[in-house]
């Protein structure tokens, strides 16, 4: 997901919708439409009103989205994680699903001997989505570690 598309899908799918959320951020409603907007030119979220926007949320696609356009991923730091046998279990199967997506993506992708940019989008989230599994899984191997 693009940049622009993040922030229109984060605003627009907030609680309460896009009115209740421009209060919540002290921002006029029409403003708030005109920053969401990906045709406008006119307007833009500042950093903090971005990080403010995924505060009230809880929606980090537009931290994704970044992350994702310079080639990182972004991988939530868990508090107290599970350390033992079925936790990283748990962990490998969600990795193994992830990866199970990005074939289903690429077969769909390929199926009619015809690739399309939206399918290469569809491939390129699932691959996001599979990298950040991987690296969630190293991160919990690494915090069972006996030191």
């Amino acid at each position: 997901m693009n940049l622009s598309d993040a922030i229109y899908k984060t605003v627009h799918s907030a609680i309460g919708g896009l009115e209740a959320l421009a209060i919540r951020m002290s921002i006029r409603t029409q403003i708030m439409r005109n920053k969401a907007n990906p045709n406008s030119g006119a307007n833009y979220f500042s950093p903090a009103e971005l990080d403010m926007l995924m505060a009230l949320t809880g929606d980090h696609s537009v931290l994704h989205a970044l992350a994702q356009n310079h080639g990182y991923v972004c991988v939530k730091v868990e508090g107290e994680m599970a350390q033992c046998d079925m936790a990283i279990l748990e962990v490998f199967a969600k990795a193994v699903a992830a990866h199970g997506e990005v074939g289903a993506e690429l077969y769909t992708t390929l199926a009619d001997g015809l690739v399309e940019q939206h399918e290469v989008a569809r491939v390129e989230e699932a691959a996001y989505r599979a990298k950040a599994a991987v690296t969630t899984m190293v991160n919990r191997l690494k915090g069972m570690v006996e030191k």
